[in-house]
């Protein structure tokens, strides 16, 4: 019975993960087209401090949805693993880009094609091999993982690395490699989706009638989740602004994913039941869509043209304008007829003479 139950609470923390790509993913294309729909009325422009966009529907809209897929991912984590959710969180970008192909008539090349049917075929072997069990089901479970001694000098590694980051490499380097500011995001992220997944196990037995609220430990959870995140939106704030939107997202995608899937490991043994073939499934599964996410934005705004192409598929695709050009000509001369016209006329002329001498 246990079975089948954590088999349902997997397709549960499923849905609620795809269902969360899809509003944050759209999203963005109803906050987008609000402000476009604003600049179109030439009223002051968010970037140059207007607030124009708060008296917007489609932009509250765009809010609503994007709330609604918080929401939904934060309910993910309480019924799947974090090594399935964390990683479906790409769709979003896929989503996004896909909508605004059709929605914001923004141009989607081939590597973004590309990077699209990578990131989904990613994600589907993912949740084929993602463990299927969760070993944590209650705050007196989750209290007993984190005193664990692994997880302990993991969380240590990551404040102590964050802290020489923020305070030592940040001054120095923050606005001359990329690294340092998403590093920073990226441990953070990974204390915070451990938070979310004991808060969210705290909501289910909430509304399963247990005196969650007396605990300790739902409240010092939720203290370091709102630290952690204020700590991620600093740092990848300071990010964006510093470098192309392009460079920061893979990246962050990837390390930020990277640094769940360890914390994950260490914490919720998720990893411990999982035999050869699936976590081999799970690695390839990542990297995938890694990959995915990399061709969808590195060479966003890169025009696919045959002059990109290489020399030998230039003079291969040139041979081939060529062989089509011959066997068009080739058939042209099978289709022509024997005699041409002048031909043809002579001939009716010497039946005439014929039929007058006769």
């Amino acid at each position: 019975m246990e079975g089948v139950s954590g088999r349902y609470d997997f397709y549960i923390g499923l849905g609620l993960a795809i269902s969360s790509s899809i509003f944050i993913g759209g999203s963005f294309i109803l906050k987008k087209k609000g402000l476009l729909k604003l600049a179109s009325r030439g009223s002051i422009r968010a970037g140059q401090g207007g607030h124009a966009y708060l008296r917007e529907w489609l932009w509250w809209a765009g809010l609503l949805s994007m709330g609604v897929g918080e929401a939904a991912n934060f309910a993910a984590y309480a019924f799947a693993p974090a090594t399935l959710v964390t990683p479906l969180g790409a769709l979003s970008v896929l989503v996004s880009a896909v909508l605004s192909a059709y929605f914001l008539n923004e141009h989607l090349n081939v590597h973004g094609k590309i990077g699209c049917i990578l990131s989904v075929l990613g994600s589907t072997v993912m949740v084929i091999h993602a463990p299927q069990g969760e070993e944590i089901s209650s705050l007196e479970l989750m209290a007993e993982k984190l005193k664990d001694p692994g997880f302990i000098a993991f969380a240590v590694c990551v404040l102590v690395s964050s802290i020489l980051l923020i305070f030592v490499a940040g001054p120095r380097y923050g606005r001359s490699n990329v690294l340092v500011y998403v590093l920073v995001c990226s441990a953070i992220g990974s204390l915070s989706v451990s938070c979310v997944k004991g808060l969210g196990i705290a909501l289910k037995e909430l509304f399963a009638g247990k005196p969650v609220l007396k605990e300790p430990l739902g409240w010092i959870l939720l203290i370091c989740l709102v630290i952690c995140i204020s700590v991620q939106i600093n740092y990848l704030n300071k990010a964006l602004d510093i470098f192309n939107t392009s460079v920061v997202t893979p990246i962050y995608y990837v390390l930020f994913t990277t640094a769940v899937m360890t914390c994950s490991a260490i914490l919720f043994k998720e990893w411990q039941h999982m035999v050869l073939p699936n976590i081999i499934g799970t690695i390839s599964g990542f990297l995938t869509i890694v990959s995915g996410i990399f061709l969808l934005h590195a060479f966003r705004d890169i025009p696919f043209t045959p002059d990109l192409l290489p020399l030998f598929l230039k003079q291969g695709r040139a041979d081939l304008h060529t062989f089509w050009r011959g066997a068009e000509k080739h058939q042209s001369c099978l289709h022509q007829p024997l005699l041409g016209p002048e031909d043809i006329h002579k001939g009716s002329q010497s039946v005439e003479e014929e039929g007058e001498s006769v």
